[in-house]
């Protein structure tokens, strides 16, 4: 089988699956007789990627394989296609993905204590509901606190190949940085008073969130401002870094080192109102 032929099929599985897919299985759609090698199907994957080059879409290689995705310069103009409702997204809920992300394996109680807030037991469900996140452990220590990282679908979501793509970041709290390079839309912020993080938070979320993610998520929030993600037919490729980036006070590298909490800022103070009320729940 010719790679034009190859290529032309590739494309419109990319389409018709409106997820990303693996070498194998688009090997796997082919009949016996003419199933090409994977070298071949990784050419015409290349060739279309060629061919995407000066036009609004593109194909992507994410974790879970390759996708069509609009490109980042496209996006601002086609949301107004998008009719349908986007589910909201609090800045309390990002910056809890933001920490396991780069922190991970995390716990809550280690998450609360660098964002100086309790995390709402929503928010955490949330995350495990929507598969960003997952249990990958329990830290030795007295409760056995639930460890978390993030999945696959995190990394495809955000169309990310492998954690090491993820953007660097001089600051974990610097949240314009990291909105702005996952594409993320702009935050309206509020001011709250924080309330101080509940110690018990991991023993309270223990297993019960995750055995119990099946509940109905009315509120996703902890108190915080709110933003807007939209989801999209196809996927828009993250937005480059801006160069004149927010910095602030919290080193990532000497986080990643070790979980301790460093003292939050006014600004994360500010940020958003710990529920303590959904911690206890």
């Amino acid at each position: 089988m010719e790679v034009t032929e190859i290529k032309y099929f590739v494309e419109a599985a990319l389409l018709a699956a409106g997820r990303p897919l693996s070498i194998d299985q688009l090997q796997g759609l082919f009949k016996d007789r003419s199933k090409p090698d994977k070298s071949q199907i990784r050419e015409a994957i290349k060739a279309l990627q060629d061919d995407y080059e000066p036009r609004g879409i593109e194909v992507a290689e994410v974790a879970s394989g390759f996708r069509m995705q609009v490109k980042t310069k496209m996006a601002d103009r086609l949301e107004r296609l998008w009719e349908e409702r986007p589910p909201r997204y609090s800045r309390a809920l990002f910056e809890t993905l933001a920490l396991i992300a780069y922190r991970q394996p995390m716990t809550r109680g280690e998450i609360e204590e660098v964002r100086g807030v309790a995390v709402s037991t929503n928010i955490m469900r949330s995350l495990l509901e929507r598969e960003w996140i997952r249990v990958v452990g329990h830290r030795d220590v007295p409760g056995r606190p639930a460890m978390f990282g993030t999945t696959r679908l995190f990394l495809d979501y955000f169309g990310l190949k492998k954690l090491e793509d993820l953007p660097p970041l001089a600051d974990l709290s610097d949240w314009e940085s990291l909105r702005v390079q996952l594409n993320l839309p702009e935050v309206e912020y509020e001011v709250n008073e924080a309330l101080p993080a509940s110690g018990d938070a991991d023993r309270e979320l223990g297993d019960e969130v995750v055995g119990d993610i099946g509940d109905e998520l009315d509120d996703d929030t902890d108190g915080g401002p709110q933003r807007t993600a939209v989801i999209m037919p196809l996927p828009v490729a993250p937005r480059e870094a801006r160069p004149d980036s927010a910095t602030a006070a919290v080193d990532a590298a000497g986080a990643a080192e070790a979980p301790e909490a460093s003292s939050p800022s006014e600004d994360d103070d500010n940020a958003d109102t710990g529920d303590t009320s959904a911690s206890n729940g």
